[in-house]
């Protein structure tokens, strides 16, 4: 396969599909998190699809807000920057997770707990250092970036519009996760998770459309016999 422009961004519509696929499906049959829980083969299994869900999304954003940059504007501008800067927020947690806390369960277990307890909306009994700090920047990045990027999304008028409004008001509806303690806040995901699958698909589908036009006009040129001119 030649890389091209058109493909690269198929590939990232790709990857925001996938993303969101990944998004959703780590959500269904979530454990506790706690130390415990930190210890076993699932904990690592669902980190690492954690990881590659953020790198995907990373990718896939980033096609998304090529595709339209001169429609975007400066909120797309803003909007993407915000939202990247979630997914690498979240990418580096997720790591962390991976590679720290679940050896830290073993000598550590009320930290790892604590920190935990903070990540999923709850508070810690100890100090957790700049895990707190970090937390708070991941927030503010993910949940503003996809509300500023969604706009930027809808107002462009090139991908899925409701799947830009999805990831704004997506966004939006994670922020009444406080106000719901009895409900599973890892429902709020699935709105988001949606949203990427539809906006890649629009993405991938729009780049399939664009190619499909180009190769009618260049298959419709006469062919040059050898020794004519």
């Amino acid at each position: 396969m030649s890389i091209t422009t058109t493909n690269l961004t198929r590939a990232a519509g790709l990857s925001a599909v996938a993303a969101g696929l990944l998004f959703i499906g780590v959500q269904f049959n979530h454990p506790h998190l706690d130390a415990e829980f930190a210890t076993t083969t699932e904990y690592t299994v669902r980190q690492s699809l954690k990881v590659l869900m953020a790198g995907l999304s990373l990718a896939g954003i980033t096609g998304m807000y090529l595709r339209q940059v001169r429609q975007a504007g400066v909120l797309g501008l803003i909007g993407y920057l915000v939202f990247g800067a979630g997914y690498l927020i979240m990418m580096s947690v997720e790591v962390i997770g991976a590679v720290v806390f679940s050896t830290l369960a073993h000598t550590a277990p009320g930290y790892v707990n604590d920190v935990f307890a903070v990540f999923t909306g709850g508070r810690a009994s100890g100090d957790i250092g700049l895990m707190q700090a970090l937390n708070l920047a991941s927030a503010a990045t993910f949940l503003g970036g996809g509300l500023l990027f969604g706009i930027g999304l809808f107002r462009a008028k090139v991908l899925a519009r409701w799947a830009a409004a999805l990831l704004a008001a997506g966004s939006v509806a994670t922020l009444a996760i406080p106000l719901l303690p009895q409900v599973n806040e890892r429902l709020f995901a699935i709105p988001t998770g949606v949203a990427m699958v539809g906006l890649g698909y629009s993405l991938w589908r729009d780049q399939r459309a664009c190619a499909i036009r180009i190769l009618p006009r260049d298959a419709s040129r006469p062919l040059n016999p050898a020794g004519t001119k």
